[in-house]
C-alpha cells in the first residue's frame, strides 16, 4: 500500500510524513519517492506539487518486541549520606530496582531530587577520576565572597552551580536487565555539599519484560 503525504517545499521536508507512517505502523518499512511533476492527485487527497510518496511495504522483519505491553516501573529510593566529591552508585541504584532484571529492553530514567547534588555517568575503574572530576569542579565554581546567595553557607552557591552543570538526571538504555553501559561506566553521585546529608532518587523504568516471565542476572547478584 501507499501513503500520500505532499508539501509544497522541498523533498527533504516531507521525509516527516515518512516518519509518522513509521510510527504508525511500526512493521512496515517506509521509503521516501519523489514523484514526476505531472503525477496525478490521489483520489480524496489534495495534491499540490512537487509531491512526495511514502512507499511502505509489509516485508520488514518485525521486532521481537512487536505488540508486547509496554510495563513501567518508579520507585523512589534513599542514599545515604555521602562525603562532599564524587561517588560510584551504580551498584546502589541496582539493589534498589531489582525490577529492572525483568526487562528485555526499555529505558532508566534516574532524577535526583535536589539543587545542591547532581549525578552523571563516567568512569567507573580508576578512583583518581572521581578525585579529579571533583576537583575540576572546585576550580570551576569555587568558594568565596563573590556569590549574592550566600545565607546557607560558603559551599552552598558553589553547590547550585556544580548541579546545573552536572545535571539531575540521566536517560540510560535497558538491555538484557541491566543498563546497557559501556565497559567503564557508571553512576556517579555528585555531592556539592559539605554536609549533604541524605540524597533521594526517583527511579522510572519503561520497556517490554521477558516473555518467559524469568529474571535476567544483574551484573552484582552474584
Amino acid at each position: 500500500g501507499y501513503c500520500v503525504g505532499v508539501l509544497p517545499l522541498r523533498y527533504a521536508a516531507a521525509a516527516a510524513i515518512c516518519s509518522m507512517t513509521m510510527l504508525a505502523s511500526p512493521q512496515l518499512s517506509v521509503r521516501p519517492v519523489q514523484l514526476n511533476a505531472s503525477a496525478r492527485p490521489w483520489k480524496g487527497y489534495c495534491v499540490a506539487r512537487p509531491a512526495v510518496r511514502c512507499s511502505a511495504s509489509a516485508n520488514a522483519a518485525p521486532s521481537n518486541t512487536t505488540n508486547r505491553t509496554t510495563e513501567w516501573v518508579q520507585k523512589q529510593v534513599e542514599l545515604p549520606p555521602y562525603p562532599r566529591g564524587c561517588h560510584v552508585v551504580t551498584k546502589r541504584i541496582y539493589e534498589a530496582i531489582p525490577e529492572i532484571a525483568d526487562f528485555e529492553v526499555g529505558l532508566a530514567n534516574i532524577f535526583i531530587t535536589h539543587t545542591s547534588a547532581s549525578i552523571t555517568i563516567n568512569e567507573n575503574a580508576s578512583p583518581d577520576v572521581l578525585l579529579d572530576l571533583a576537583d575540576g569542579l572546585d576550580r570551576i565554581a569555587p568558594e568565596g565572597s563573590a556569590y549574592r546567595h550566600a545565607d546557607e553557607g560558603p559551599d552552598d552557591m558553589p553547590a547550585h552551580i556544580k548541579s546545573s552543570l552536572m545535571g539531575a538526571s540521566l536517560t540510560v538504555p535497558i538491555a538484557g536487565g541491566r543498563f546497557a553501559f559501556g565497559t567503564w561506566q557508571g553512576i556517579y553521585l555528585n555531592e556539592h555539599r559539605n554536609y549533604g546529608g541524605a540524597r533521594r532518587l526517583v527511579i522510572t523504568l519503561q520497556g517490554v519484560k521477558r516473555q518467559d516471565g524469568r529474571r535476567y542476572p544483574t551484573p552484582f547478584s552474584h
